[in-house]
């Protein structure tokens, strides 16, 4: 199986290409689950980011905040804190959903693996048992290297298994057929 990570740079539309690369497999009878994050906007002003399930379930994956919720460790990057308990209860069921999604290969969105999804343990090890599995084609996000690496995305990167497709907006609109045929080959 394959596995096809994308490197993107801030507002480039990856998680529009997601969702259509998505779409256009579903529509072609490929198994697809997994997870996207999307901006929340408030008065024209982003106050957060939620994580979207592929089945349509929705929650909070931070929130511009003052602090964590009380007795809850502080999660934070830049000015927004992590909602861990929401991240975990909508994306981990998804990455673990493959290990009985019956036979045949199936394709999982991971979108994305960045820092604010890092500071959960039990998600970095389904994103490994999840490229462990036999059958699973990951269709996913990273972030460009920059600053302190982050380990998991660090070994993403350099797996001989993965294919990186660097997402540009000079090139975004044209890599969506590249991406189907990759993934719908990494399925035989």
């Amino acid at each position: 199986m394959g596995f096809f990570f994308f490197f993107f740079f801030l507002g480039v539309g990856k998680t529009t290409l997601i969702q259509k690369a998505s779409e256009v497999l579903k529509s072609s009878g490929v198994p697809v689950d997994g997870f996207y994050t999307e901006e929340v906007r408030q008065g024209g002003r982003r106050i957060g980011f939620d994580v979207v399930t592929l089945s349509g379930l929705r929650g909070p994956l931070s929130r511009v905040g003052s602090g964590p919720p009380p007795g809850k460790r502080e999660c934070r990057v830049g000015q927004y804190v992590v909602d861990l308990m929401s991240f975990e209860q909508l994306a981990l069921p998804v990455l673990k959903a493959g290990s009985s999604s019956g036979p045949g290969p199936r394709v999982c969105v991971i979108d994305e693996v960045g820092k604010m999804e890092l500071f959960s343990q039990p998600f970095i090890q389904a994103v490994r048992q999840t490229l462990a599995a036999p059958g699973t084609v990951v269709l996913g996000t990273i972030p460009v290297p920059k600053g302190k690496p982050l380990a998991l995305v660090e070994e993403i990167r350099t797996r001989t298994d993965v294919q990186v497709f660097s997402v540009t907006r000079e090139n975004r609109n044209h890599l969506l057929p590249d991406i189907v045929t990759c993934v719908q080959s990494g399925r035989r």
